[in-house]
Parts: structure tokens; sequence; C-alpha cells
């Protein structure tokens, strides 16, 4: 069985759960996520705790668990905390700026990257050349800082680029004569 799945998961004060069978709604401070609950996995609600169990004889089950229980955790996690992605630019020119539900980026192209901002999506542009992405679910906040590095990714030459600010890029050494 799986070992991320025998877990269970702490719900803090202030967070509720409503179950249903086919999917779990966790509300709290900062919002409310649905996810979807898969056939081969039941869900047992009892103390503040959430335990997630496969349903024998059912393929996949035990994998699936582990499964359902990270996104429950990082669930519960997003609606108390919230989840953030810092983006760096780098590079000559290169400059970010928000504008409500839309940033707009200067990415050495003839043209400014206007990217719209999906609900539940906030961005704010502390520096010029700094982008935080801010939202409660972890699986969209990741996928608008990769869909925002992916106009200019890292190049390995001289490193330029939208990187994420934990990323480490690694320069390539020029052709020599």
């Amino acid at each position: 069985m799986s070992r991320v799945g025998k877990s269970p998961v702490a719900l803090p004060a202030g967070v509720s759960v409503a179950l249903t069978d086919e999917q779990i709604s966790i509300e709290g401070p900062l919002g409310q996520l649905v996810q979807r609950l898969p056939s081969s996995v039941r869900i047992e609600h009892a103390d503040g705790v959430l335990r997630c169990a496969p349903v024998s004889g059912v393929a996949n089950a035990h994998p699936m668990s582990g499964t359902l229980r990270a996104l429950i955790n990082n669930m519960v996690i997003g609606v108390t905390r919230g989840f953030e992605r810092r983006l760096s630019l780098v590079g000559v020119g290169y400059r970010a700026q928000a504008q409500g539900d839309k940033l707009s980026l200067s990415l050495g192209f003839s043209h400014p990257v206007v990217h719209q901002m999906p609900e539940g999506v906030k961005v704010e542009t502390p520096q010029q050349t700094e982008v935080v992405i801010k939202g409660i679910d972890k699986q969209r906040v990741g996928q608008v800082a990769a869909e925002i590095r992916a106009y200019r990714p890292p190049e390995p030459y001289k490193g330029k680029g939208v990187r994420y600010a934990d990323e480490h890029v690694v320069i390539k050494e020029t052709k020599k004569k």
C-alpha cells in the first residue's frame, strides 16, 4: 500500500469538509476547492482527520489512494495558507507589469506579451523583473507559472529568459575556434 496514502490529513480549525459519493469539497478562510473522487478510494472523516483507504479488489486502488491523499492535503493547505510561485526575468529590457487580472511582459519581442490570469489566480509584480503568482489551487498556480515561463524559457548560453526564482540555470561554455 502507498506510504503516503496511509498517513491521515489533519484538518485545522476553520476548515470544513463536505463529502459525497462523487466529490469532496473543502472550505476554509481563503476559499473553497472541490475534487472529484474515484470509485477505487473511499474517504473516512472522523475527529478532524481525513483518511483515504483503497477499495479492495479494484485495480490501481493503492496508488490512487496515495494520489488522492496528496490532492486533499494540497486542498487543505490551499484554503488555509494558499500557494505562490515566484518568477524572475533575467535579461536587458525584460520587464513585467501587473494590470488587474492581466500580466504585461516585455521579453525582447517586437510586441508586448499579455497573459490573462484565470479565475482564482492573482499576480503581483513587486519589482519590474519579479513576478509573484498566488492562488489557492496548487495545480492552477503551477500551470500559470509554467505558461508564463514558456514565453521565453532561460537559454543556456547567457541565461536570459523567464525562470523560477529558485531555478538554477547551468550556463554552457561557448564554442571555441
